[in-house]
């Protein structure tokens, strides 16, 4: 089965005023549809690969086919990394961190605030496009990286449980060059209880 776009469980204009209704619009429609219709072209030439769960082939890429790593790699990841990006966004509710979330963020970072300094961090000095992460390793424990392009932790046998978009379309729109203050906002949408519901 080819890969589709994902439906919102939101409207455009849900996330405003923290990301505008057009920014969404385009970014959804437009930059993840792209993503989705590149990884469809190359998995095309090896259908036994539709077979495969996207989190097989973004953790084994070296399995990959060498003509179309690449085009997996980009498309496969931009398709993941939005996908998970949408579930973990919404609008501004009492999502609040469970006790056993907010006790897992202090086991790994000392207290929260450490743990969103250090993600703002990542995030803020990822160079160029790319995305930053709050994910787990094998042992449980949580970590931030970032990650350039549509590259995913999971292709470091990460299981990421949060990211933020970092290339200028996802805020460019509203925010402009000011990358730090789109960040900022970024925690007033942060779905908690999707975010946990990603734990392993």
């Amino acid at each position: 089965m080819a890969y589709e776009l994902p439906q919102l469980q939101y409207s455009y204009d849900a996330l405003e005023p923290y990301i505008d209704a057009k920014t969404m619009e385009i970014h959804h429609s437009k930059h993840h549809q792209t993503y989705i219709t590149n990884l469809n072209k190359a998995l095309d030439s090896y259908p036994e690969l539709f077979e495969k769960s996207l989190e097989d082939l973004l953790s084994n890429l070296d399995q990959i086919p060498e003509s179309i790593r690449m085009a997996v790699r980009n498309g496969g990841g931009g398709h993941y990394n939005h996908s998970l990006f949408w579930e973990t966004i919404g609008p501004k509710t009492d999502s609040r961190i469970s006790e056993n979330m907010s006790k897992l963020i202090s086991d790994s970072f000392g207290n929260f605030d450490s743990f969103k300094d250090e993600f703002t961090d990542k995030a803020t000095k990822q160079f160029g496009s790319g995305w930053g992460w709050l994910a787990q390793d094998k042992s449980g424990k949580l970590v931030t990286l970032s990650t350039p392009n549509q590259d995913t932790p999971l292709s470091s046998g990460l299981n990421p449980i949060l990211g933020i978009d970092v290339w200028e379309h996802a805020y460019y729109l509203n925010y402009q060059n000011k990358r730090p203050e789109y960040i900022k906002a970024f925690w007033e949408i942060i779905n908690w209880e999707a975010v946990e519901s990603k734990l392993k």
